[in-house]
């Protein structure tokens, strides 16, 4: 991956060139709050699309391989069937997008998933969920450790210090390095 994307050189002078107008952001929010909402019929539609693109989680301290299953079973049947069967669409195979798990539980779904017939592809958060606090080197272990056991997406957490310090060509310098483990990275920011 590093051959076909090598990143960019970190330049900072646009972030100080940003101008929000204030008033027009305002303005444009309240127009949005009184728009009509979407038409009834097409209501439900949407909502199973939206089914569609959600990652169906399980990050507790106390997961199993029996209750990942579950929920993996939950992601291949996220609507009930006489539901699906009302509004004509159980013949659609709608899923879930995804199953995300800590990277010790990939390998947990990869199996379920792959017992049920199912083709979701598994994500794992990674590099020191959820603080990002860790150092690189375990980081990096972690990520390839989920990579390994079949995650096809790995969710990371910045380093927030990097970011409340202002070092941004800290976490810029990790990156690249995180990026050439897996193909697709979602960068998340820990919460506050």
């Amino acid at each position: 991956m590093a051959a076909n994307n090598p990143g960019i050189e970190l330049d900072l002078t646009w972030l100080a060139q940003v101008r929000v107008n204030h008033p027009a952001v305002l303005k444009r929010a309240a127009q949005i709050e009184t728009q009509r909402s979407m038409k009834k019929n097409w209501l439900a539609a949407w909502l199973l699309r939206a089914v569609t693109c959600i990652d169906l989680t399980t990050l507790s301290g106390d997961d199993t391989p029996c209750s990942v299953c579950r929920l993996c079973h939950k992601a291949k049947r996220p609507i009930r069937e006489d539901l699906l069967q009302a509004l004509k669409m159980s013949d659609k195979g709608i899923t879930t997008a995804a199953i995300c798990v800590y990277p010790a539980r990939v390998a947990d779904a990869v199996k379920a998933l792959k017992s049920t017939g199912c083709h979701i592809p598994v994500a794992s958060v990674a590099a020191g969920f959820p603080a990002g606090q860790t150092p690189l080197k375990t980081r990096l272990e972690e990520i390839q450790l989920a990579v390994e056991e079949g995650a096809k997406e790995i969710d990371i957490v910045i380093n927030r210090t990097f970011v409340l310090t202002g070092q941004w060509d800290g976490e810029h310098l990790h990156s690249p390095k995180i990026r050439v483990l897996g193909q697709t990275l979602f960068f998340l920011f820990p919460p506050e």
